[in-house]
């Protein structure tokens, strides 16, 4: 009574988050989780020189590999949400571990460039979607106060990864080639598997049993002692049991919640997201390659990645404390908004940056820019949505970038074969990104804030008592539903309706009072309504 079931939505009923204890232990595994999906697609491009060589191919296919990689992250969002919903995160995210860490086995045996795309493209990119959004619903299960401070902790994990992973493939790739290279990371990935064992959801069983023992004891106090009290237990215990059996062709609930896109907070920000993700990868993927044309040494090139990371690492949580300020929560999106016009700026002025000192500069400017959007992402869609629809959000989110992230990239690398100029490529990804930014800002205040600031709906003064006259009437109808549900005695029901008619006559006497709320044949309507519902409940207990 009173305890939402299960059952019906598409998560239990919540419980209130522990802001800390085992959710500190969850937030260390969300930001490994957080580290290898997004660092490791990045990562891989270390190796893109050699597989060109060895396939022979240009930088459009190798980019594919990371793509690949992203697109199966994002688009199988909704596959995740469904495999959550339906058998949890923890049994999901080991079975993600696995995929992920066979995929680059395999594909340390390949001996084509479609080969790589199915095992480190697809499978590995598979495993590490079943590992990376069930983290996230985890994380936001386990945290609500303190929620922008752990999305900002555990999204460090990127960082913190690209800059350790990146000079470990560099060293992979000239002590035992890519193929071992690849090896060596399908056993790292194995570590999705440890993460995903510490994922323990919060305890709801207990207070189930807690709730049916209590409803017992309710029966017991409330029934007369003796083979009526039985009965009557028995009575409650059948009446649950009834209403399990209507509620079991409900088994087959909506995985994904599709209302959602009744929320235009949600539309402006999926509809942002994309336009974001066309371009936001594009600069950190093809940076290595960009920085050995120019004539920097490879393992040179290949510390530009960790310059971001390390920058990034400080950026996020630091973006997730100014994020969880009293003063700046409320307004989240619009500094969200801003990370992105700051990242697309970096873009755009550092286009034309020709030595490694300018990709140096450029480099720490777009990890702190990256790091805030990186820290915000997430923590703007929770409090869009929710906790309870966060899965189903997510999901849906995700599977919309993915079709971005199959633009993005290739269409960047392709670009590059053409034209053999990455500041055309800068300035397209920049502007994509500042465009992105300047449609969350603008539609979430035009859209979102003037709808606040609509006053609501008047009372009409002449009405009288007609809202006076229907509170009462449904708490009528509040005791009946109250005495069906619980079964209780007649006596009971009874004494709830002559609450209800008392309060019903105190109002129609206050009205009658004043002279002004209604005309005079108000009152006794009014006291014929009650009487009538009193008759009816009579009637029903009788």
């Amino acid at each position: 009574m009173g305890r939402p079931d299960p059952e019906e939505g598409q998560l239990p009923a919540p419980v209130k988050p522990p802001d800390g204890g085992w959710g500190w232990i969850v937030l260390l595994g969300c930001f490994v989780i957080t580290g290898f999906s997004y660092a490791f697609p990045k990562a891989v491009s270390v190796y893109f020189k050699e597989l060109m060589k060895d396939f022979h191919v240009g930088y459009s296919d190798t980019a594919w590999i990371s793509s690949i990689m992203l697109a199966m992250l994002y688009g199988t969002g909704p596959v995740c949400s469904i495999m959550v919903n339906q058998f949890g995160c923890r049994p999901v995210m080991l079975i993600g571990g696995l995929l992920a860490s066979a995929g680059m086995i395999l594909a340390s045996f390949t001996t084509n460039i479609i080969e790589l795309y199915l095992t480190a493209g697809v499978l590995t990119g598979l495993g590490m979607a079943l590992n990376f959004q069930p983290s996230l619903i985890m994380l936001g299960t386990y945290f609500d106060k303190r929620r922008p401070l752990a999305n900002g902790l555990a999204a460090a994990g990127s960082p913190v990864f690209l800059s350790s992973l990146s000079p470990l493939g560099q060293v992979l790739l000239e002590k035992f080639g890519w193929r071992g290279g690849f090896l060596i990371m399908g056993g790292l990935l194995l570590n999705c598997c440890t993460c995903g064992a510490v994922m323990r959801p919060l305890d709801m069983g207990m207070k189930r049993k807690m709730g049916k023992a209590q409803d017992k004891y309710e029966a017991k106090e409330m029934l007369p002692i003796g083979g009526k009290s039985e009965e009557g237990i028995s009575t409650t215990d059948g009446t649950k049991k009834g209403k399990k059996a209507k509620k079991k062709p409900k088994k087959g609930k909506k995985l994904l919640d599709f209302s959602i896109f009744s929320n235009r907070g949600f539309i402006i920000y999926t509809i942002s997201k994309f336009i974001l993700v066309l371009g936001l990868f594009v600069p950190p993927i093809l940076l290595v390659n960009y920085a050995k044309d120019t004539g920097v040494p490879d393992t040179e090139a290949a510390f530009l990645l960790s310059i971001i990371g390390f920058i990034d690492i400080f950026a996020r949580p630091a973006c997730g404390m100014v994020a969880g300020l009293k003063w700046v929560r409320p307004h989240v999106a619009y500094l969200f908004s801003f990370s992105m016009l700051f990242n697309g700026l970096t873009d755009i002025c550092s286009a034309r940056a020709s030595n490694y000192t300018g990709l140096v500069i450029f480099c720490v400017f777009f990890g702190i820019s990256y790091g805030m959007v990186g820290a915000l992402q997430f923590e703007v869609l929770m409090a869009i949505v929710g906790s309870q629809k966060f899965s189903s959000a997510i999901g849906l989110v995700l599977l919309i970038e993915a079709f971005a992230v199959l633009i993005g990239p290739p269409s960047a690398g392709r670009l590059v074969d053409a034209l053999k100029n990455y500041e055309v490529i800068f300035y397209l990804a920049g502007s994509e990104v500042v465009l992105s930014a300047l449609f969350l800002g603008v539609a979430s205040y035009c859209c979102l804030n003037r709808g606040k600031k609509e006053p609501p709906p008047e009372n009409n003064p002449s009405a009288g008592g007609g809202s006076d006259t229907e509170e009462a009437e449904s708490d009528v109808q509040e005791a009946e539903e109250h005495s069906s549900d619980n079964h209780q005695p007649a006596h009971s029901t009874d004494n709830a309706v002559v609450v209800a008619n008392e309060e019903a006559n105190h109002v129609a006497e206050e009205q009658r009072g004043e002279g002004g709320g209604c005309p005079a044949g108000d009152g006794e309507v009014l006291a014929r309504d009650v009487c009538n519902a009193d008759q009816m409940v009579e009637r029903d207990s009788f």
